[in-house]
């Protein structure tokens, strides 16, 4: 094992979270604002350190600091993005969140100038040029690098009820999609994205890093955009798979539920060598032993229906609807938040009957933060 890697998980529990927003102009459409707002003009200090830009020069992303309880966590988040709010309205834009902006066309917007977008543009090409997403990322800490390996196995199975819940992302290049998170599908469309397949430890994990960057298959780590990732920086769990949502509470929802599966997996992990995954959704098929094939087509399921998604369940021979999933998770682990996003109104039908009522004015005026 590579101590050095290994030795970065050394904290359980610990909570972070990462959010992809739009810069956009007075009328909710998106315009290249980075620059000024990440080069030209000092952030709040909450924000030092912690304010990068994505690919295109109108996507803008925020981190929190590590913290230690959900509490924290959303404290945290409120204080981050009013602090983003603040520093893009004192400089003439404004903020908004999804997975895809509805009004965002790849052709017409600027691509950073930053080197390592400039190369994997040039590496990447048509995939990376149209890539406008927006997502959530939430990591929790983890105190051995072998049992952060084994969650994210787990975790996989689990991810498609993320995105099903998350989906807030029916347009495209301003056309709809059918889809429920396009999302998803458009990033999906890149090198090294998507669900894993499951590594036997950390060593298999960490030699498949190593091996793509001496293949010069990425130029740095984080150019692993799966889904879901032991995280050899920050000694983390990173959960890549929710959309971008406006609305805070969504986003503690899925930290909430993160949070739980990381806390419920760890103890399973540490109660036996040989630890048996959640007895859920029927079946007691390990997602070790689950096909990967199967695990996208729940992910497909998922993005294409969203609340209306029926997923294949571990034992690989039924399906189970999002919404008795949901009771049984929230039931499970003593979760709320996806039982009222469930409940409620998704992100893609919301947007859809916004448009189809109001107009494109009030749908994008309903993505701001």
């Amino acid at each position: 094992m590579d101590r050095a890697a290994a030795e970065r998980f050394d904290e359980f529990g610990t909570l972070g979270i990462e959010e992809e927003f739009y810069v956009v102009d007075e009328e909710g459409r998106p315009v290249s604002g980075t620059d000024d707002l990440v080069y030209r003009h000092d952030p709040p200090e909450i924000l030092d350190g912690r304010l990068d830009h994505e690919l295109f020069k109108c996507v803008i992303e925020t981190q929190t600091p590590a913290v230690e309880s959900l509490g924290d966590a959303e404290e945290s988040l409120g204080a981050v993005r009013e602090a983003l709010v603040d520093h893009a309205e004192r400089h003439g834009y404004r903020i908004a969140a999804a997975g895809l902006h509805p009004t965002a066309k790849w052709r017409e917007l600027e691509h950073a100038e930053k080197p390592r977008y400039r190369s994997q543009l040039d590496r990447i090409q048509y995939p990376q040029h149209r890539n406008t997403t927006a997502g959530l990322h939430v990591h929790v800490g983890i105190d051995d690098a072998d049992k952060a390996t084994w969650i994210a196995n787990e975790l996989r199975w689990f991810l498609p009820v993320m995105l099903a819940l998350s989906a807030n992302s029916p347009y495209w290049n301003g056309f709809d999609t059918g889809l429920q998170s396009a999302r998803a599908k458009i990033f999906e469309g890149l090198p090294n994205t998507g669900m894993p397949t499951a590594f036997e430890d950390f060593d298999a994990y960490h030699e498949f890093e190593q091996r793509m960057l001496a293949t010069e298959s990425i130029h740095d780590r984080g150019e692993l955009w799966h889904e879901v990732r032991p995280h050899t920086e920050h000694g983390t769990v990173e959960v890549r798979t929710p959309d971008g949502q406006a609305d805070p509470e969504r986003v503690m929802a899925f930290v909430e539920y993160t949070r739980a599966l990381v806390f419920d997996l760890a103890e399973r992990y540490e109660d036996s060598a040989n630890p048996e995954p959640p007895d859920i959704a029927g079946g007691d098929v390990g997602t070790e032993g689950l096909r990967r094939e199967l695990l996208d087509e729940n992910k497909w399921r998922a993005l294409r229906r969203g609340h209306d998604a029926a997923f294949v369940t571990r034992g690989g021979a039924e399906t189970i609807d999002l919404g008795e999933l949901v009771d049984r998770e929230s039931e499970r682990l003593g979760v709320t938040g996806i039982r009222d996003i469930y409940g409620s109104e998704s992100g893609a039908s919301r947007q859809r009957r916004l448009r189809e009522s109001e107009g494109l004015d009030a749908l994008c005026e309903a993505l701001l933060l």
